[in-house]
């Protein structure tokens, strides 16, 4: 039992989305974007004016997101991608609620 008398050496924060040691180039791309989309779609979801924008840009992240969802690897890319998903449903929805896809007159 060395780890009881000594000290016990941890290894420095790094954050990063392999955290299996392998590059993961597209998946981290996928979720990146699904975020990314997430966010424009929730913050363009609470202007009414922009409902065109949140609808189209919260609907595309969320078809991503489900596909980023099912080629992703690592849990990080996993947790990124479920907070992208989140936005990008609330961002269509409120989309949707505001005038929906199309312009109004």
């Amino acid at each position: 039992m060395p780890n009881v008398l000594g000290r016990v050496r941890r290894p420095p924060f790094r954050l990063t989305l392999n955290t299996d040691g392998r590059p993961h180039t597209l998946e981290n791309a996928l979720a990146l974007s699904t975020l990314v989309l997430g966010l424009l779609a929730i913050v363009t979801g609470f202007v009414v004016s922009l409902h065109m924008v949140a609808s189209w840009v919260g609907a595309i992240g969320f078809c991503g997101g489900l596909y980023a969802q099912y080629v992703s690897v690592t849990t990080p890319q996993r947790s990124l991608i479920i907070c992208g998903l989140v936005g990008s449903f609330v961002g269509a929805a409120l989309g949707i609620a505001h005038g929906g896809f199309l312009p109004t007159g």
